[in-house]
């Protein structure tokens, strides 16, 4: 197929140069997506139809044998010899059970190790005699050991998650999940599914998958590739509300106020406050005659425009012409005849141009935020009846400031003047975002995000109980007013796949004091994992620890506190041992990763140590959300789990 594709000639078929490139660019992006993919086989499964599907289930009807895999393939002639796993024929693949076999007599599940071929697994759906069973091939691919970036878990999506994955484009989705429930990948492959079905219409509005930092984005960068899907964007929150560089921080206290949603009344009031109702007419002069709009006038005009709450900046483009309007209606009154080009000249005229500078004066977001965060008065204003007096304390800076350039922004401080640019001019929405680990987000966050998609639909995902921010989700409901998604379905996932039984039991001790009433995670792993608690004296007993996993097959992380990396570091380099930082590849000679607290989140293991566990709970604001740190440390490892400590460990772990 990919041969096909880059033998084609298209000397004779474009009419001009633009339309060769752009053919060109298209045939570029068709042999990409064909790449073969090392150890990756192109099929998977297979479906044996009791009938053709869609064909008339009279008795004698013959039945369809199809394989199932990450894309179409064809031979030679177009006959399909590998089935898209997103095509309505697939779809059993994942739901046929022996409750309702879907008019499957046979479903073949393929092993494979390294690429090749290894082993198959048959299940009759519809033999009333063979007793329904737990698929061991599906038992092995979950436990595989990891090495690389992010696996898709394509062949193993289970009923749940593919209601999620094939739900419509239209509808928003939230997804809760505990660690290792599949949350991300089922997000992700999502996209996939919409991107398969809806095609045209989403590469016309784009998708994007927004992710917590760099190092989880890259992390899961390869997933989607993987399927065939070449063309979606990944970006952070921050990238999204990037119009000033940020060298600045915010103390937690200070953030919680600027994130929460109550800062866009105040910047609402702070941008309407430019208006300034005019005290004198118009005068336009055009050849020998005079036009006069009086001021009562032009403050209806302008009321109006204000009670449309439009935005800002159209509002101000709209002015001009409003006010060409009532001069065209005084000509027309005079007997005159005035098309759309006089009105527009009306408009262009300097004198209407000065009015509406004085009346409706330009705008800049970021200079607006400036002053908020400066001027103590000017804040105070805008902030009566909303903010309290402390609150306005917290955000006020100390020092003043010369200009925007000059001002040390803080990411809080980057989704006001993001806030305060959408209320000037309107922004643009995609057709589809995907939002993982949006437990961690501020309601002026899901406020950012929720305008990239106000004409799209969502896919939000994540883990109450892994909360990590002082402004973390206490609720979906809550999370999805201010995203502007009310109305999406809420589906939670509870059957956990990565994490091992032992560790998982462990970890889920300390539900009760970050999120209670949260259904713990159930893990349907046979395999109940290696699980450890191991006192330490010294650092090198925790290079001893990582020493001892890595004699087993795949990935380890060394998961620590902050301030503990700097140490391990040391003690790490004395003992010769290479590692990586998070988000770096893993390969076959370094598949050892250190990993500070706060930016364990998303990543998975196949073994992790997690040293000092009363650390991680320091490191934070609080002892809330350091528990909560602590439960996302505890729940990357995928086969067995290590805790070292010479510190006593936290009480709720007891």
């Amino acid at each position: 197929m990919r041969e096909d594709v880059e033998n084609l000639d298209i000397t004779d078929v474009t009419a001009n140069w633009v339309n060769a490139a752009v053919l060109q660019h298209q045939i570029d992006e068709r042999i990409k997506a064909l790449a073969d993919l090392s150890h990756t086989p192109l099929f998977f499964g297979r479906l044996d139809y009791l009938h053709a599907p869609g064909a008339d289930k009279a008795e004698g009807a013959e039945g369809e044998r199809f394989y199932i895999g990450r894309r179409h393939v064809h031979d030679a002639e177009g006959d399909p010899m590998v089935i898209d796993w997103r095509a309505p024929v697939s779809q059993p693949f994942y739901r046929a059970s022996k409750k309702d076999p879907m008019d499957v007599g046979l479903r073949r599940r393929f092993g494979y190790t390294s690429g090749d071929l290894t082993a198959y697994e048959d299940e009759h759906l519809s033999d009333p005699s063979e007793a329904a069973a737990t698929s061991k091939l599906l038992q092995q691919e979950i436990e595989r050991p990891r090495v690389g970036p992010m696996r898709d878990i394509v062949a193993t999506i289970q009923p749940e998650q593919d209601e999620i994955v094939r739900a419509g484009l239209a509808g928003s989705v939230c997804v809760q999940g505990g660690p290792g429930t599949g949350k991300t990948a089922v997000g992700l492959h999502r996209v996939a599914y919409l991107l398969y079905a809806h095609r045209e219409r989403l590469a016309r509005t784009g998708t994007l998958v927004i992710g917590p930092n760099k190092s989880f984005l890259h992390y899961i960068e390869q997933v989607l590739p993987a399927l065939g899907e070449l063309e979606v964007k990944q970006a952070t929150v921050d990238d999204l509300v990037a119009h000033v560089e940020v060298r600045g921080t915010d103390d937690a206290t200070a953030a919680v106020v600027k994130g929460d949603a109550r800062m866009a009344e105040v910047l609402r009031r702070a941008v309407r406050s430019h208006v300034t109702l005019p005290t004198e007419g118009v005068v336009v002069v055009r050849g020998s005659r005079r036009w006069r709009v009086p001021a009562y006038e032009l403050e209806t005009i302008v009321g109006e425009l204000l009670d449309r709450d439009i935005r800002y900046g159209a509002a101000r483009e709209a002015l001009p012409q409003r006010i060409a309007h009532a001069v065209l209606v005084q000509m027309e009154r005079s007997g005159e005849a005035p098309d759309d080009r006089v009105q527009d000249a009306v408009a262009r005229n300097t004198a209407v141009k000065a009015a509406v500078k004085a009346i409706w004066p330009p705008v800049d977001p970021a200079k607006l935020v400036l002053r908020l965060l400066t001027d103590a008065d000017f804040l105070a204003v805008h902030a009566d009846g909303i903010l309290d007096e402390d609150e306005q304390k917290e955000i006020l800076w100390s020092k003043p400031v010369r200009s925007v350039k000059s001002a040390k922004w803080s990411p809080a401080d980057a989704v006001l003047i993001d806030e305060a640019t959408d209320l000037v001019q309107r922004t643009h929405s995609l057709g589809h975002v995907v939002l993982d680990e949006a437990q961690d987000l501020s309601p002026m966050q899901y406020r950012a995000v929720g305008r990239r998609c106000t004409t799209g639909s969502a896919t939000v995902l994540g883990d109450l109980a892994q909360g990590t921010t002082p402004w973390a989700t206490r609720s979906w409901d809550e999370a999805l007013a201010h995203l502007g998604k009310g109305e999406a379905v809420i589906e939670e996932l509870t059957a956990g796949f990565r994490v091992p039984t032992d560790v998982i039991a462990y970890a889920s001790r300390l539900l009760p004091h970050i999120a209670p009433g949260l259904t713990p995670v159930a893990s349907v792993r046979e395999n109940p994992g290696f699980f450890e608690v191991r006192p330490t004296t010294v650092d090198e007993q925790v290079v001893d620890a990582c020493e001892e996993l890595l004699r087993n097959e795949g990935s380890v992380g060394l998961i620590a506190a902050d301030a503990r990396i700097p140490a391990l570091t040391e003690a790490l380099a004395a003992s010769g041992l290479t590692y990586l930082g998070p988000g770096e590849e893993t390969t076959a000679q370094t598949r050892l990763t250190l990993v500070p607290a706060s930016l364990a989140k998303g990543l998975e293991y196949d073994y992790v140590v997690l040293d000092e566990p009363q650390a991680v709970v320091d490191g934070e604001p609080d002892e809330r959300t350091g528990l909560r740190r602590l439960y996302v440390a505890l729940t990357r490892a995928v086969s067995g789990l290590t805790v070292t400590h010479a510190a006593p460990l936290p009480q709720q772990l007891a």
